[in-house]
């Protein structure tokens, strides 16, 4: 029997779809498997960790088939996080992505780069937003609404554990993701040297204008 698609809490069978999902959007929003010779280190890097680490706070869009086709994880705390990160994520996967040279020579070895360096997360700029998170959905289930419903219910999670505001660093060059972030009320954050990068945040208050 088909269902509608619904977001639900992250379940452990869900891993598969999501690391699929993350290498499918990793390059600016795009596929990155053309660009990388091993993809598998953006899901290393910025989705399994936030399943192993705080699986509360993940939440993936479910097709109404039993299909992960999206999600939303992140983190409540990004100083603990990156911590956590360091003592009891990177030893699980540090000998298949061993710490690069500097500076990087290919675009695999600046991703290996970020995996070893988690403290990178940690910015005095954005201490007054402590939550950080991560949000994919497959193309196909974009620009439908789905993003919203997962936004939505990844704040009032933070907002029911007493967290006051979230960031996210997200891709300059992706403009379609930023007109997206700008619906859900994200405002920039001035972070020196960012880099590619474009730093948002938002209060995890006020949910009813989502």
């Amino acid at each position: 029997m088909t269902t509608s698609p619904t977001v639900r809490p992250y379940r452990p069978e869900d891993r598969p779809a999501l690391d699929d999902i993350c290498i499918r959007t990793a390059h600016h929003g795009e596929d990155s498997r053309p660009h990388y010779a091993d993809p598998g280190i953006f899901p290393t890097t910025f989705a399994a960790p936030y399943v192993h680490l705080e699986p509360e706070l993940a939440f993936v869009l479910d097709d109404g088939q039993g299909q992960t086709v999206g999600y939303i994880l992140g983190t409540a705390d990004t100083p603990r996080f990156a911590e956590a990160f360091r003592t009891r994520w990177l030893p699980l996967v540090a000998d298949r992505y061993p710490e690069p040279p500097s500076p990087p020579r290919t675009p695999d070895e600046a991703l290996a780069g970020m995996l070893h360096h988690p403290e990178r997360m940690v910015l005095p700029e954005l201490a007054d937003h402590p939550a950080h998170l991560h949000i994919d959905l497959l193309p196909a289930w974009q620009g439908r609404g789905y993003g919203r419903r997962l936004m939505r219910t990844f704040l009032q999670g933070l907002q029911d554990a007493g967290v006051p505001a979230v960031h996210l660093a997200m891709s300059t060059a992706n403009t379609r993701a930023r007109a997206f972030y700008d619906r859900m009320g994200f405002e920039g954050i001035d972070v020196p040297e960012p880099g590619e990068a474009t730093f948002l945040g938002r209060t995890t208050k006020e949910l009813d204008r989502l």
